[in-house]
């Protein structure tokens, strides 16, 4: 795991000097403790290259120096990432002829690249991003993995292409401005993350998932490789796609322990982990490492549950305590992300990646069983929401808007509550009501918060349309199918994997997810709907097929997510630094938001007479982020 950045330019003029790609590169120094590296291209005739790189140490701690090179240094990469297929692939291109002087997977890629050229990419599995120079053909290509775990941001200015992990030394390399793009903000405000293609700058974007770029002859060429097939369809029985589910799960954390530093794993006490930390003590020879976070408040403590679970498969437990004093890191999170972000799970999730990086330097993960496998409450609605539109009369009187007028607990996570959040659309149409329930601010909430002058800067914009064209594809698809493949292709790699990558790399950790190996992936998504979601009872096949693996407190519990007590905090521990922040802050000072809109969100918060908790923390994240910044943002 590590930091790469750099870029390909026409003028020699405009290459950085080694020194100046070496700075550049230690804005990534968290990513990569412990090395560094670069590379430039000879003189000559151009274009001319330069990569930096930052490693994080994991496999072949001697030999796996970056930027590397190729036999006779004709091609260079610099790598961020695991190809967990590297041997099956390292033992096919020996048979080729090709000769290695290394044990890493880097040198794979290299390799592959001078068998296959660009489509060696489709031969990776892994979490990937790298940017590979071609001296002989003047060419770069910039690839990322088929589900968006491994970040990569670019920008392009005339002939010159720059490329970074993140968009701090695209700053250092190139002369763009840190001037923010409405759209991206808007939607940031919308979903509480920035979506790809687009970045929080103007002039930056970020490569989709699954995507390659080649820049050659002037000209940048992005092409997809890999995506679900939709059409795939397994008729297993019950019991033949718990077997499958189980040898592919095994197979995918078999490859995922392959490490030459200690590992780990993330252990909520949820179905996703204890099944990752169930199938890790049956493929080692030693206690797993487990780590857990916890929280004084009864309804998002996980730490019992983790226990039993650490208690059945015999584990070396650790835990921490989160408690509202922790609320003092803030801008030390949000200075970690290079973006404005807003899903609160990032505070929990950065200190267990501190409390993990203490003992190990690789740890699993449970993340994407949820999206594989239908896990979240919203696929219900989904589905209850199917069911109220074969009765219009219903959905409509539903749709009337009565709810709005009831009192809502302050109770964030009521029964109550949802409800209200199930109803608050019910009457739209089907792609518009899945985005108004994943939206943090609605669309009417938004546009009563913008000044006149940005409400017209976003007028043509509407961030709906980024799930727009997913939902197409799944045209025809079961709702809830449908609804779990948008997730997948958005809220996945542009929510939860910034997360993890971002929290994560802020210590030098290292995050594997089995759930996220891409032959799995597919496996799920061929498999019946009826498999995941029986009823209104998620997860359905995955709990079967390793039930032998859950304690029977675990099997029982209800899904509890990874949040925080948002709404309690604002209205007690941290009620000031919200009055501090958001009435006189950076956005109302760049006309963006208008003052009575935030006071009129923060009064009825603290009124208890709305549960605003995750729009506030929206708007404070991103008071936090821009004031941290260290140049200024500007509209």
């Amino acid at each position: 795991m590590c930091g790469i950045c750099g870029l390909v330019t026409l003028d020699r003029s405009e290459l950085p000097t080694a020194g100046q790609v070496e700075a550049a590169s230690g804005l990534l120094q968290h990513r990569g403790p412990d090395g560094s590296g670069v590379y430039l291209s000879p003189e000559g005739e151009g274009p001319h290259a330069a990569l930096g790189h930052r490693r994080l140490s994991i496999i072949d701690l001697e030999g796996g120096r970056q930027p590397m090179t190729n036999e006779d240094g004709s091609v260079w990469i610099t790598f961020n990432g695991e190809i967990y297929n590297f041997l099956e692939l390292r033992h096919d291109l020996e048979a080729r002829g090709h000769r290695f002087q290394t044990r890493s997977d880097t040198e794979v890629i290299l390799h592959a690249y001078e068998s296959y050229g660009e489509e060696c990419v489709r031969r990776l599995r892994g979490m990937f991003a790298f940017a590979l120079w071609d001296n002989r053909s003047k060419r770069l290509l910039l690839a990322r993995d088929r589900l968006g775990q491994k970040p990569l941001f670019y920008c392009r200015l005339g002939d010159l292409l720059a490329f970074a992990s993140q968009p701090g030394p695209l700053f250092a390399l190139c002369p763009i401005e840190r001037r923010l793009d409405p759209r991206a903000l808007d939607a940031y405000l919308a979903y509480q993350y920035v979506p790809h293609p687009l970045s929080i700058y103007e002039g930056i974007q970020k490569l989709p998932p699954a995507h390659y770029l080649v820049y050659e002859n002037r000209q940048v060429r992005l092409e997809g490789y890999w995506q679900l097939d939709l059409e795939r369809r397994e008729t297993l029985s019950e019991d033949d796609a718990c077997l499958r589910l189980r040898e592919a799960l095994r197979e995918s954390v078999r490859l995922r322990l392959v490490s030459d530093v200690p590992i780990g794993a993330f252990l909520s006490g949820g179905i996703d982990s204890t099944i990752i930390v169930g199938l890790m003590a049956q493929e080692m020879d030693r206690p797993v490492e487990t780590f857990t976070i916890g929280f004084d408040e009864p309804e998002y403590n996980e730490i019992e549950f983790a226990r039993t679970v650490s208690r059945r498969f015999s584990t070396a437990h650790h835990e921490l305590f989160v408690r509202p004093q922790a609320l003092e890191i803030l801008p030390q999170i949000a200075e970690c992300f290079d973006e404005p972000f807003a899903d609160s799970s990032a505070i929990p999730t950065y200190y267990l990646s501190r409390l993990t990086r203490q003992s190990v330097k690789v740890a699993l993960t449970g993340d994407a069983g949820d999206e594989n496998f239908a896990g979240y409450d919203r696929y219900k609605a989904v589905r209850l929401a199917r069911i109220l539109d074969r009765v219009p009369v219903a959905r409509s009187l539903l749709g009337l808007g009565l709810w709005q007028r009831c009192p809502v607990p302050a109770h964030a996570r009521s029964t109550f509550r949802r409800v209200q959040r199930l109803l608050d659309g019910i009457a739209l149409p089907e792609r518009r009501r899945y985005f108004r329930w994943i939206s943090i601010l609605s669309d009417r909430t938004r546009q009563h918060l913008y000044t006149p002058a940005f409400r017209d800067r976003v007028a043509a914009f509407d961030p709906c349309e980024l799930l727009d064209r997913h939902f197409a594809r799944a045209e025809g698809l079961d709702p809830v199918a449908a609804a779990t493949y948008v997730d997948l292709c958005t809220y996945l790699p542009d929510d939860l994997l910034v997360k993890v990558d971002v929290t994560s790399m802020a210590h030098s950790l290292e995050a594997r997810s089995p759930f996220l190996d891409h032959p799995f992936v597919e496996l799920a998504a061929s498999l019946p709907v009826r498999y995941k979601l029986r009823g209104f009872q998620d997860k359905y096949i995955l709990k079967r097929a390793f039930a032998d693996l859950f304690p029977e407190t675990v099997r029982r519990r209800r899904k509890m997510g990874f949040g925080v007590p948002l709404a309690r905090w604002f209205r007690h521990e941290v009620r000031e630094l919200l009055r501090d922040r958001l009435l006189d802050g950076w956005a109302t000072r760049q006309g963006i938001l208008q003052p009575r809109g935030i006071q009129r969100l923060v009064q009825e918060h603290l009124e208890e007479r709305r549960d605003h908790s995750h729009a506030l923390w929206s708007l404070l994240m991103l008071e936090l982020w821009a004031v941290r910044q260290p140049s200024a943002v500007m509209l």
